[in-house]
């Protein structure tokens, strides 16, 4: 078994299934775009094992706590793994962790986007460990997230061929 992946077995994690889309939409792109020794990551959202959408739904700050909202990034964080995983076919391969770009669905007057994202960024520092796992980073509000996700996140990877 591969190093990450063995990391994940011992912390309990397991990554979910592709994406299973709300009826009727069509995502026509991938979620994951590999270019020379870069792996750019598209929008992920908090998924359930089975790939399905993880509840709660809303808005950080009114209908999530900052714990609810922490803990949606960490899902988001699995939701990134697994994709990765499928379009590299090891974990191991990441070399570096080089953006990411955090999104919190926020409630008017909402400014702890950051404490949100930190969720993300603690697992990716938790799996990878600090010399992979560290990377730039932004966290901002927005009004709306596609199907009222609480967090949206993109990222971008550095890889060994």
């Amino acid at each position: 078994m591969a190093h990450i992946e063995s990391k994940l077995a011992a912390l309990g994690l397991v990554l979910p299934a592709p994406l299973k889309p709300p009826p009727g939409v069509v995502l026509p792109f991938a979620m994951v775009r590999v270019v020379g020794t870069r792996a750019f990551v598209s929008g992920h959202g908090p998924q359930n094992a089975d790939g399905s959408l993880a509840q709660p739904l809303g808005k950080v700050g009114s209908d999530l706590t900052i714990e609810q909202g922490y803990a949606a990034a960490r899902l988001v964080a699995l939701s990134v793994f697994g994709s990765l995983q499928r379009a590299l076919g090891n974990l191991d391969r990441i070399t570096a962790w080089t953006r990411v770009f955090g999104m919190v669905n926020s409630a008017p007057g909402f400014i702890r986007q950051p404490s949100v994202i930190n969720g993300f960024s603690d697992l990716v520092l938790e799996v990878f460990g600090p010399e992979v796992g560290a990377h730039a980073r932004s966290a901002v509000g927005l009004f709306e997230l596609p199907f009222s996700i609480p967090v949206e996140v993109e990222a971008e990877v550095e890889i060994a061929g």
